[in-house]
């Protein structure tokens, strides 16, 4: 209900400058989508390192990121090592519930079941899988735990 509430308003407000001769512009995304398309042969040990820190260490491994202006500028490095962009809901429910993995222990556990999740994250709140995408998503207050317990 969340999301369509503020998907309506963003159509309500454009409609609202249309009519007005005015224009409005959406409020920039807060999430990335970085996935790893090219390998590392040659690669200069900046962009190696930057690769590293957004956990790209393979081909086709994929994150999320929380864009601010540091971590534009690190995706501006690795540019032509990488794929990007903005994910939406859909997109992102998906992922998680298709390709979801957690990391208990160490261990890649897969998210078949909301214990697995609530038992990792429970004291931040996050107790099963909606919560997890909703906290992804919207680039809550324990994203950075959240993504981290992503595998």
């Amino acid at each position: 209900k969340e999301y369509r509430t503020k998907e309506r308003q963003d159509v309500r407000m454009a409609r609202q400058a249309r009519k007005t001769d005015n224009f409005y512009v959406p409020a920039e995304s807060k999430l990335a989508l970085v996935m790893r398309i090219r390998g590392i042969n040659g690669v200069h040990p900046k962009v190696r390192k930057i690769l590293q820190l957004l956990r790209l260490r393979q081909i086709n491994n994929a994150t999320f990121i929380k864009l601010n202006r540091a971590t534009l500028n690190m995706l501006k490095i690795v540019e032509p090592y990488i794929a990007w962009g903005y994910p939406n809901l859909k997109s992102v429910r998906e992922l998680i519930y298709k390709r979801g993995f957690g990391k208990v222990k160490g261990q890649r556990i897969p998210l078949s079941d909301n214990a697995v999740i609530e038992g990792v994250l429970g004291k931040k709140k996050i107790i099963c899988m909606e919560d997890l995408v909703h906290e992804i998503v919207t680039v809550g207050p324990h994203f950075k735990e959240a993504n981290n317990f992503i595998w």
